[in-house]
């Protein structure tokens, strides 16, 4: 299977530059590319891409406003695209939906990888980008929580994978909590993510902290799952 690609970057030698590392691989077309987030939209409604590669800070239209425009108009995931390490652009971002989140500086194959990584359905962040959104809701000032009518739906077990999901743990150190194989560990991840009507794990952390089960100004648990790794956050 083929998939197609969206580049939206208002500049042209890094539009150019992406779209020529990821249309020569076997498995990935691109079938459009856009100079602004207005331009992206529009590409998104006539060619149907699979994934959208945006540039965060665009003319006309940001890569914000284009990414929560396409996730309502459309099933296209988006990966967002900056030179600024920046939590504001972190958080804006992935509640806008996005599925993956990485630097301009990324390396040819690790872009090849987030491509594909989120049109299978998973998501990915730069580890940076996925330490900041962790510590972003383990600061010491708490913030106040917006109780999520929808947590009501899950049961106990789920209600714990949530809560360790949100804690930053990966499906082999959720197994290891909760005594139970992997597999069992991603059929939870699954039903968490279908009850609350979620994208991917990283708004399922967003939810578990600003619903409240998991009190800001917590500490994440220990080991690389808290801050973070190269590897896609998978169901």
């Amino acid at each position: 299977m083929t998939i197609r690609v969206l580049v939206a970057d208002d500049q042209e030698l890094v539009r150019s530059g992406f779209a020529m590392i990821l249309d020569a691989q076997p498995d990935i077309e691109v079938v459009a590319e856009a100079g602004d987030g207005a331009q992206a939209v529009e590409a998104v409604r006539r060619h149907s891409p699979d994934v959208a590669l945006l540039d965060i800070r665009m003319p006309r239209m940001d890569g914000i406003e284009a990414c929560r425009e396409i996730s309502t108009v459309s099933a296209c995931r988006t990966v967002m695209l900056t030179t600024f390490d920046s939590d504001e652009y972190v958080y804006e971002a992935l509640h806008a939906g996005a599925s993956g989140f990485l630097l301009k500086d990324v390396r040819r194959d690790d872009l090849v990888h987030a491509v594909r990584v989120v049109a299978r359905g998973d998501s990915l962040l730069a580890p940076s980008v996925a330490r900041r959104l962790i510590e972003e809701y383990t600061r010491a000032v708490p913030r106040l929580p917006q109780p999520d009518g929808r947590l009501e739906s899950l049961t106990a077990r789920e209600r714990e994978t949530l809560l360790l999901l949100g804690r930053g743990l990966s499906n082999a150190e959720i197994a290891a909590e909760l005594v139970v194989s992997e597999h069992t560990v991603k059929t939870h991840v699954g039903n968490v993510l279908a009850k609350l009507a979620l994208r991917d794990r990283i708004q399922a952390v967003i939810c578990a902290y600003e619903s409240g089960l998991i009190a800001a100004g917590s500490p994440p648990r220990g080991g690389a799952g808290a801050c973070g790794s190269p590897a896609p956050a998978s169901g």
